[in-house]
């Protein structure tokens, strides 16, 4: 996983213990929406389980744009609640708006080659905005 955390870091212009720590929050949030599929993907990432418990395990930072977002999310529950809430996270490892873009194409497309872009979606496609933002062209 060290490898590919390098790359993701590289990519994303941060470090790689928050780009391990993205990651981690990333698949703790697919592992709670479609936990079949996403166990399928993390047990193919050695290292992926770890990144996971240190994400849940890390103290939330708060940002102000992370605080507003986890409020939000708190109130609205459901899917779009938990996709606020991992906004709310991402954002609170300091990451940008254009460093969020970069994160999702490099972790999803990474989880493509993987696990295949047809599995992918089921996990991807009920999330509003997303999968037309991962995959453009169909």
């Amino acid at each position: 996983m060290d490898p590919w955390i390098a790359h993701i870091a590289h990519s994303v212009g941060t470090s790689p213990a928050v780009a391990r720590l993205a990651v981690g929050h990333v698949f703790g949030f697919l592992l709670k929406r479609h936990p079949d599929q996403a166990n399928e993907l993390i047990d193919k990432i050695p290292g992926s389980r770890q990144a996971v418990a240190d994400a849940a395990a890390a103290p939330r930072k708060k940002s102000l744009l992370g605080g507003v977002l986890g409020g939000v999310g708190g109130m609205m529950g459901g899917s779009k609640g938990d996709m606020l809430a991992l906004t709310s996270d991402l954002t609170a490892l300091g990451l940008s708006a254009d460093q969020l873009k970069r994160l999702a194409h490099e972790i999803f497309g990474g989880a493509a080659l993987v696990i295949g872009k047809d599995k992918l979606r089921v996990m991807t496609d009920p999330i509003p905005g997303l999968s037309g933002f991962l995959w453009p062209n169909g």
